[in-house]
Parts: structure tokens; C-alpha cells; sequence
């Protein structure tokens, strides 16, 4: 049997009747850029994540850098992170000006672990009361902000986030570029915090057909902000105010987006029976750790990732046995040559590296089969029993 990792064709099949009607429709209006499209799913995807705003953007990278301008972070402050992510998260940090600063994850979540992000701050940081900034002694600049990261779908531990955020004056931006829909004690993933962002790559739980983000917020300034960063700076056609961005959601990947919205609580939930299934069957495997489901957590299953040792020779065994996998993420951002200038070290963030070392991306889409699950869970379970 081949088990794809992904196949959107299959979902592409359950919608094409309503897609390329709205296609034709573009393309005789000419209409692709702005237009009823965008502000349609903006106001769409701001009642679903329970914000007042939702401004769509380039990608979920534009996403993130215009929040952090939008909120005011540039040169000479600082960010704090975590090292297991993809790299979009840092780079929307760097190319603001400001720099990345890691805390360690959760061994069992693989998101930001809130008590080694107060002991951090504790150890490592002060409070300037002459500018009311809390302050990195090892640097000598400020800590302006908190960027936790929704991994695999799955909400970070947000309220000691907030707590600690709000007792130093910090700004907390949420990377919710994988966890559309997840729930955290109820709430919205990207509601928490003051501005929650979003990628619609095509893979993604909510995917457009290219490029594609949005931002959200109960913030209208915030959101007028980064309506005008991402076209050029402007508010009125020609009339800029600062320089820009060309980080516009074109109107087609918005069609695409509105038609999708309508399923994504019915693909999410069918993401969850799915992780249910295999972790049934993986209980029943020595060796293999599957994904924990924290009790304040409703996860949406972006990715389904096991621990296992000798994880490289699984990923060999399982694909010469027609099971594609994934990693995510082979080398944490600290150990990568792109932030070599930061100074970490291995051994820096011992959790994020075991689980480099060890996490395997499992086979996950709403429309994965029951006998798709059992293949791949047998084989896992022939490679653990030889191994």
C-alpha cells in the first residue's frame, strides 16, 4: 500500500464545483487583487477566530513580521521564542530589527514551556523602572515581546504566557500558523494574545491554493496598521504615510479560502478521529510516544508526530514500505547556521534537540482511511518488534 503524507487532490474533488465557479467569476471581472473576495473572508475569518479583525495578507510569514511592527517592535529589542519552529517564526523577528531569544519546550507538547520562560525572565532579566522595560542583563536591551508558537495544532500553554506577559508590560503575538481552529480553555488559537497570526499555505489546515495569511485582533489600530503595511504603506491610493509592504491576499486565494472556511470545523474534526485511531493502535506499540493532548488543549492535528528512537532508520523503513513521512524540524533554529551569530550551543535547549532527534510526522489529512492508519501503524509496529 502508498500512504501519502498528504493529498489535497482528494480534498480539491469535494469542492471543485464550488471553485471553479468562483474562478470563472474572477476572470471575467478581472477581479484579483482587493475586492469583496478578501474583505469577505477577512470578516469571515474574524467571526470564526472570535476577533473583532482579521486583515489578510501575503503569507504567513508577512503575517508575522506586520505584527511585529504593527506593535511596535524594531531595532535593538528583543523577542523571545522557541528554538523547535519553522524558521519564518525568526525571520519575521529578525527583519524587524529585533533579535531572537530562545526558551526551551514542553517534553510532552513541544510548545513553549511557561516555567522555563518565568525562570528566564527571572534569572536572566530585569526591570528598568526608569523606562519601564523589562531588560536582557546579558545584552543590555529590551524584551519587548512574547512570540509562543501553536506546534502541530495544538495550543501553547497561553494564560502563565499572558499572566507574564502582562506583569512586564510585554506584548504576546501568537504563531498560529498551524493550529486554525484549535481551542485553548475554549478560546480561539490566535484570540489570546493582543495579535494572532496565520499562514494558508496550501498544506495547511486551511490552505489556499499558493500563498496566503492573515492577522487577527481585537485591535483596531493594530489592524489599520497592518492594512496599510501591506500595501505600501498607504491608506489611500497614493498617499503613503510610511514606507511599506507589497504583502496583499490576492482575491482568488480568498475565493478559495471563504469555500474552504465552510469545512474546516468537519476536516478538523475528522483530523481528530484520525489521531484518535492511531493513537489506539500505537498504545499497543513499545517505544513509540504519541502526541499528547494537554487537558486545556483542543488540538486540530496539523501534524500527527510520534517520539521514537532510532527515528532516521523508521523514516527509511516505513518509506521503503510505501509510507511517506516528514520532520519537522530536523535542526532546532538555534543550531542553524543562520543563527550562528546568537552564541547558542548544542546542549543549549536539551528538550528541543532530543526532540529534533526523535519526532517523526506521521501521514495526516482529513481524508486519511481507517485501513491507511493500519498499515502504517502495523508497520511501525514490525520495525519496533525487530528493532
Amino acid at each position: 500500500m502508498n500512504v501519502p503524507f498528504l493529498d489535497l487532490r482528494i480534498q480539491y474533488r469535494q469542492i471543485e464545483q464550488e471553485v471553479l465557479p468562483m474562478l470563472t467569476e474572477a476572470m471575467n471581472n478581472a477581479a484579483f487583487v482587493g475586492g469583496p473576495q478578501v474583505s469577505g473572508f477577512e470578516e469571515e475569518f474574524a467571526q470564526f477566530c472570535d476577533s473583532q479583525y482579521c486583515v489578510g495578507v501575503g503569507s504567513g510569514t508577512d503575517a508575522l513580521r506586520f505584527a511585529l511592527i504593527a506593535a511596535g517592535i524594531g531595532p535593538g529589542d528583543e523577542v523571545i521564542t522557541v528554538p523547535n519552529t519553522f524558521i519564518a517564526t525568526t525571520e519575521a523577528i529578525s527583519q524587524v530589527g529585533a533579535k531572537p531569544v530562545f526558551v526551551d519546550i514542553d517534553p510532552d507538547t513541544y510548545n513553549m514551556d511557561p516555567q522555563k520562560l518565568s525562570t528566564f525572565v527571572e534569572q536572566k532579566c530585569f526591570f528598568d523602572d526608569s523606562t519601564n522595560q523589562l531588560v536582557n542583563q546579558s545584552t543590555n536591551r529590551p524584551v519587548r515581546a512574547l512570540l509562543p508558537v501553536h506546534l502541530y495544532g495544538q495550543p501553547a500553554d497561553m494564560d502563565p504566557i499572558v499572566d507574564l506577559a502582562e506583569k512586564y508590560g510585554l506584548v504576546v503575538i501568537e504563531d498560529a500558523c498551524q493550529a486554525h481552529g484549535a481551542l485553548y480553555k475554549g478560546r480561539k488559537a490566535g484570540s489570546i494574545g493582543r495579535i494572532g497570526c496565520f499562514s494558508f499555505y496550501p498544506g495547511k489546515n486551511l490552505g489556499a491554493y499558493g500563498e496566503g495569511g492573515a492577522v487577527v485582533t481585537q485591535d483596531e489600530s493594530i489592524a489599520q496598521k497592518i492594512r496599510m503595511l501591506r500595501d505600501h504603506g498607504q491608506a489611500k491610493k497614493y498617499y503613503h504615510e510610511f514606507e511599506g509592504y507589497n504583502g496583499r491576499l490576492d482575491a482568488i486565494q480568498a475565493g478559495i479560502l471563504r469555500i474552504k472556511l465552510r469545512r474546516l470545523e468537519e476536516w478538523n474534526n475528522a483530523r481528530r478521529r484520525n489521531a484518535s485511531y492511531y493513537n489506539e493502535l500505537l498504545s499497543e506499540v513499545p517505544g513509540v510516544k504519541a502526541p499528547i493532548e494537554a487537558d486545556y488543549a483542543r488540538s486540530v492535528y496539523h501534524l500527527y508526530v510520534i517520539l521514537v528512537e532510532n527515528r532516521n532508520e523508521l523514516q527509511v523503513f516505513l518509506g521503503e514500505k510505501g509510507v511517506a513521512t516528514g520532520l519537522h524540524y530536523p535542526v532546532p533554529l538555534h543550531l542553524q547556521e543562520a543563527y550562528r551569530h546568537l552564541g547558542y550551543e548544542e546542549g543549549s535547549f536539551p528538550v528541543a534537540e532530543q526532540a529534533a532527534r526523535k519526532l517523526l510526522s506521521l501521514p495526516m489529512f482529513p481524508e486519511l482511511t481507517r485501513e491507511q492508519i493500519e498499515y502504517v501503524t502495523t508497520c511501525i509496529k514490525e520495525f519496533m518488534d525487530t528493532n
